[in-house]
């Protein structure tokens, strides 16, 4: 969770790591997304879905780290009805815009956007924001 002292982290990732160490490593999001080489992992899973799919990744990216020989799977638990439902919906959203603003070819395109074409893009959509679902 983030309150470990990071002398102790160390410690715990070479146990985890050393043959015949613990079968798993529990972190939050937060605090696996921080520094940490997990390459004895295999399976990455999130119980705590986050807002931002930049923080996931990192989380996930712990485990793939050089050294890692292993293939790694990455599971996601999301239940129907709840909030982390509603976090993956946003988290898909938010990566399908940032496929369609940044993918292949895209950043030229970006960069070549002239003033008003930006401030068009970035700019809120008044009659959306105000709309009542």
């Amino acid at each position: 969770h983030g309150g470990t002292p990071v002398k102790e982290r160390q410690k715990l990732v070479d146990q985890f790591q050393a043959p015949g160490g613990p079968p798993f490593f529990l972190l939050s999001v937060k605090a696996g997304g921080t520094g940490l080489t997990l390459t004895a992992a295999s399976h990455v899973i999130h119980f705590d879905r986050w807002w931002n799919p930049a923080v996931e990744n990192q989380a996930t990216d712990r485990a793939y780290r050089i050294g890692q020989k292993r293939n790694v799977l990455v599971h996601k638990f999301v239940c129907k009805g709840t909030l982390e439902e509603r976090i993956d919906q946003m988290i898909c959203e938010k990566q399908e815009l940032a496929e369609n603003v940044l993918g292949e070819g895209s950043e030229t395109l970006l960069t070549e956007m002239s003033d008003s074409e930006l401030l068009k893009f970035v700019a809120l959509d008044v009659s959306r924001a105000t709309l009542d679902e």
